[in-house]
């Protein structure tokens, strides 16, 4: 088989291409009826052509003499016939003649004795698992495409393949400080001990000095408490996190307590984004363009006296009617307040978890499909599959997108926070 190599206008070589002409030899020995894919179509001939060729040249280099070379005689070891085997890969089954060796001592590279399937195939699977996609609808799905039948337990085998990744990513070690760390989470069904419950699973994403975004990890817990909040701070502690300016939250309990505990020096930011649609679940449809109106002055107020002024505005003119809402600020204003500390161009960044709302948007795609998931582990595998796979396009990790208007915020939190941000 020929190549040619092309050269961009630097000079830099690119990935060889195969020789045009030869296509063309092959698409005309095939007829123009031929198939592409499929078991029996031309691309798996070719798969299979190639991949058995590859590995006759892997025994060659293992005996140490080409096929039929006298050099062989008396060596001690020799060719000893084929063994059928059928490999998955990312175009369908492919039906192999792995050569083997009279000593069998031969163990092939490219499809290793106990392999039945290449990591193009695995990798489709998981892309396939990561896009929201059932047991069920990947089954069909590679059944239609490929003509291939496979098993749940092999799906389930795949995807549990990423597992020593995930742990690796959990346990990642992280930036010395995030000026911002947001905190949500979504509620999703899971089984515990025989039941279905609904749990939460927590997220985290920090927004480096930079102003990139970075999932942070996930944490799955029933009931939220000081004790689990200190142990998810002190775990993300302990990957290398000594200092957060603020940890922007919706009134999550236990956290606050944790915060102060792990980074003395943190802020906790009430979600204001949160505390509004929360407001609104005591609201008639009626009222609330009204009230959202009413509640502008409190949290776009120039600072803490006006809002309180703006509060008891509010109070004299929706508290008789809806004293829930009243409530609920009232309760959430010592966490609500300290944004109104700063300029705007720190509270447009610390005053909402919107920061990954699109995040848990898409989380909540992948996993509105299952019913309820077997186990935590289950799910924490499908949220950190659902990451991995938004990361190909370059958002929430390591080379996410910058947050808006960071440059301008940056400048602030410098001011207001001097020798806390390694800027150096």
């Amino acid at each position: 088989m020929t190549d040619t190599t092309q050269t961009d206008a630097m000079g830099d070589e690119q990935r060889p291409k195969v020789d045009p002409e030869l296509v063309e030899r092959l698409m005309a020995d095939a007829g123009e009826e031929a198939e592409l894919l499929g078991p029996d179509g031309l691309l798996s001939e070719i798969t299979k052509a190639v991949m058995e060729r590859a590995l006759q040249a892997e025994l060659s280099d293992h005996l140490g003499y080409e096929a039929h070379d006298p050099a062989g005689r008396g060596s001690g070891n020799s060719r000893n016939g084929t063994t059928p085997k059928v490999v998955l890969t990312d175009l369908g089954a492919v039906d192999l003649e792995v050569p083997r060796d009279r000593n069998s001592t031969f163990e092939p590279k490219l499809v290793p004795k106990g392999t039945t399937r290449l990591k193009g195939f695995s990798e489709r699977v998981i892309g396939l698992y990561a896009r929201g996609m059932t047991v069920r609808d990947i089954q069909a799905h590679i059944r239609e495409m490929y003509e291939v039948e496979i098993s749940p337990d092999l799906i389930s085998t795949i995807t549990d393949g990423v597992l020593e990744e995930l742990r690796e990513w959990q346990n990642r070690p992280l930036d010395r400080v995030y000026p911002v760390i947001y905190l949500d989470a979504i509620v999703c069904k899971v089984r515990h001990e025989g039941t279905v419950r609904n749990k939460a699973a927590h997220i985290a994403v920090g927004v480096d000095v930079e102003g990139r975004k970075h999932v942070l990890g996930f944490w799955v817990e029933t009931a939220e408490g000081a004790k689990f909040w200190l142990r998810v701070i002190t775990e993300i502690r302990n990957r290398g996190v000594e200092d957060v300016l603020f940890v922007c939250c919706d009134g999550l309990p236990g956290l606050p307590d944790a915060i102060e505990a792990v980074w003395p020096q943190a802020s906790v930011q009430t979600c204001v984004v949160h505390l509004i649609r929360g407001s609104l679940r005591f609201c008639s449809y009626k009222d609330r363009k009204q009230v959202v109106a009413s509640l502008k002055p409190i949290y776009r107020a120039p600072n803490r006296d006006a809002a309180e002024e703006a509060l008891a505005t509010f109070e004299q003119q929706w508290g008789e009617r809806y004293p829930g809402i009243v409530r609920m600020w009232h309760d959430a204003w010592e966490r609500f307040v300290p944004f109104l500390d700063y300029p705007p161009e720190i509270r447009t960044v610390i005053y909402t978890t919107n920061a990954i709302e699109s995040l848990n948007y898409q989380l909540r795609k992948v996993t509105k499909t299952r019913g309820h998931f077997p186990s935590d582990q289950a799910l924490i595998k499908l949220l950190y599959l659902a990451v991995r796979n938004l990361n190909t396009g370059g958002r929430f990790g390591d080379t996410s997108s910058a947050t808006w208007h960071w440059r301008a915020a940056l400048n602030q939190l410098e001011l207001f926070f001097p020798g806390r941000l390694p800027l150096a």
